[in-house]
């Protein structure tokens, strides 16, 4: 049931005659080329585009990467990471993964995860699938928590027995 342990037997000597090795293989299938199986290394991911103070753009913006906003943005956002700094300003809709917002956003925030630092100042709806507020930051809309946020075809449904917007009370 138990094996003696090898650790404290003597190992071959210096002296002593090495085994021969086999020789190689001629056919392929028993050498393969290095090159065959040479594992290629994952593309590494690009750098964050910075959109800078001095940049005012005005259009909307596509990408599957990630996006740090420094500058003034008038249209909507699409990105996989969203960082807004604290000079930034957007006016429009925001949809990505993860959204930080540190600076200003005037319009509809989407986004898997939302944080709101102190230093964020958003007017506008967040639909979300998890969120974070931090203390100081100044938030002026509704929240909703959606498992799917980034899908724009979620309108947010007006909970049973109230009015819409338009209705006034008599």
């Amino acid at each position: 049931m138990f094996s003696k342990s090898k650790i404290n037997e003597p190992g071959p000597s210096a002296d002593a005659p090495k085994p021969a090795t086999p020789e190689k293989s001629a056919t392929p299938a028993a050498a393969p080329k290095q090159s065959e199986f040479k594992a290629s290394a994952p593309k590494p991911k690009p750098p964050a585009s910075l959109l800078s103070a001095d940049l005012h753009i005005t259009g909307n913006m596509k990408t599957t990467g990630d996006i740090n906003v420094e500058g003034t943005v008038e249209g909507d956002i699409r990105a996989h990471l969203l960082t807004i700094g604290e000079s930034a300003t957007i006016k429009g809709e925001v949809i990505a993964d993860d959204v930080v917002v540190n600076g200003r956003i005037v319009g509809r925030v989407r986004g898997l995860k939302v944080r709101l630092t102190s230093t964020a100042r958003v007017e506008g709806d967040i639909i979300h699938k998890t969120i974070a507020i931090e203390s100081g930051a100044h938030f002026e809309g509704s929240v909703q928590r959606q498992d799917d946020p980034l899908n724009v075809g979620n309108k947010p449904a007006r909970p049973a027995g109230q009015p819409s917007p338009a209705a006034k009370p008599e």
